[in-house]
């Protein structure tokens, strides 16, 4: 494609990629096949002079744009050159070409009319990633929409494309909002030129609702004056349409029922910034991107109102509470048992052993040869005197001695009394 005409020493203009009324973005290329994508600014500065309020604006905004890159974000498009066109003294800023469509193109046909609820909090945690990035360097974006966040096709990452109204005078804002094209993303005060960080939070959450609704809440019928006025009075006073009734309307039905089932179980959490992110007053939206990204995370963590069955989370955290608690006591329980179990183990152990050592020694004493003693009843009789029944012991004790002697006599034909003789056993019946 032949030049239009010159951007800058050094830097081919490769043809428009596409116009509006906040700028047009053209093709660049540098030596080598390096390319990139060139903002330029609709309104041309005359004087390269910091007495031109319109240059010294450009400059601080352009400074703050160097900032945004002094630590890279992959969500967050590199800026490479910013200055003023040789002809026409035009203000540029020279991107990094991100190759890949963006959202604008990606929900339209062959692609799906909403995105998944995957899909989305992909997004959303990224872009929020990118809004934070920026807030934190001190830059507003100015101009988030669907067309301004793409896919990169090579790194899977979505990234904020353009910040050409970051660079804009109030007035050039306030000029070229009467004549540009993505009205439904601005946020109220944007009509009247007014840019804040919670003017980018609001169109953020334009964006969400339009992924998972299928379109915008207040949608542009056609380019005419009235219809933009129509749209711009909706922002500012005008409540926003139910979400989940739009994308219950949107939801392709060549989806499987399933699928449509699960897709329709938006997480109550996510619902909740959104409508936070789209309220009409700024102070009531999330302050800049740090406190978005925060309420992203914190949200998609906690997850404190998101509906699991017919149990809230927090119903399953207390339950989770009292079951940790119970776990807790068995375990405690399960120690104490086993310090005292070791005791008797030892003890079982050891009588164990002595009554293996008692059967050992009875063992021992039954299959020796046993060494055979003859006793007497007599000698019974003496022990008995003896020991069973001490001389010392009272009249009663005796009594009883005495009739145990007496039986042991009877039944032996003996009297106790009297000195015993052993019977002699005759030999053969001689003697």
């Amino acid at each position: 494609m032949s030049k239009v005409f010159s951007i800058t020493e050094g830097l081919e203009n490769m043809g428009a990629l596409r116009t509006g009324g906040q700028g047009s973005v053209y093709k660049g290329r540098r030596m080598g096949p390096v390319i990139s994508a060139v903002k330029l600014l609709p309104t041309p500065i005359h004087t390269q002079d910091n007495d031109d309020k319109n240059f010294r604006n450009f400059q601080n905004e352009v400074e703050k744009l160097k900032k945004v890159n002094e630590q890279p974000n992959p969500n967050v498009v590199k800026i490479l050159s910013s200055g003023l066109t040789e002809s026409g003294g035009f203000p540029y800023i020279e991107m990094e070409f991100i190759e890949g469509p963006d959202l604008e193109d990606l929900l339209k046909p062959p692609h799906d009319p909403i995105f998944t609820i995957k899909e989305v909090l992909k997004l959303a945690d990224q872009l929020a990633n990118a809004l934070a990035h920026c807030h934190l360097a001190g830059v507003k974006h100015g101009d988030i929409k669907s067309n301004n966040v793409k896919y990169n096709i090579h790194t899977g990452n979505y990234v904020l494309l353009d910040f050409g109204l970051a660079i804009m005078s109030d007035e050039q804002r306030r000029t070229s909002m009467r004549h540009a094209g993505a009205i439904e993303f601005m946020a109220p005060e944007q009509n009247a030129g007014v840019m804040q960080f919670q003017t980018d939070i609001y169109s953020y959450g334009i964006i969400l609702y339009e992924l998972l609704a299928g379109q915008v809440p207040f949608p542009l019928n056609n380019g005419g004056e009235t219809s933009r006025n129509a749209v711009m009075i909706a922002h500012m006073e005008t409540p926003v349409p139910d979400l989940l009734e739009l994308r219950q309307k949107n939801i392709p039905t060549t989806w499987p029922a399933e699928k449509r089932e699960l897709e329709m179980q938006v997480p109550q959490w996510l619902l909740q910034v959104i409508n936070t992110c789209l309220e009409k007053d700024p102070e009531k939206r999330y302050h800049n991107g740090m406190a978005l990204q925060e309420a992203m995370f914190l949200g998609s963590v906690a997850r404190k109102d998101f509906v699991v069955g017919t149990q809230s989370l927090e119903v399953l955290k207390t339950q989770n509470a009292a079951l940790t608690a119970q776990l807790l006591d068995l375990k405690a329980k399960e120690t104490s048992d086993a310090f005292f179990m070791k005791i008797p183990r030892r003890l079982v152990a050891g009588i164990v052993i002595i009554l293996v050592a008692i059967l050992a020694f009875g063992s021992y004493g039954i299959l020796k040869k046993p060494t055979i003693k003859v006793v007497t009843k007599i000698d019974t009789i003496v022990k008995i005197k003896k020991v069973l029944i001490p001389d010392t012991v009272g009249r009663g004790y005796r009594l009883a001695q005495q009739k145990l002697l007496d039986s042991i006599a009877a039944a032996d034909g003996t009297d106790p009394d009297k000195p015993h003789k052993k019977k002699r056993k005759k030999f053969l019946g001689l003697f």
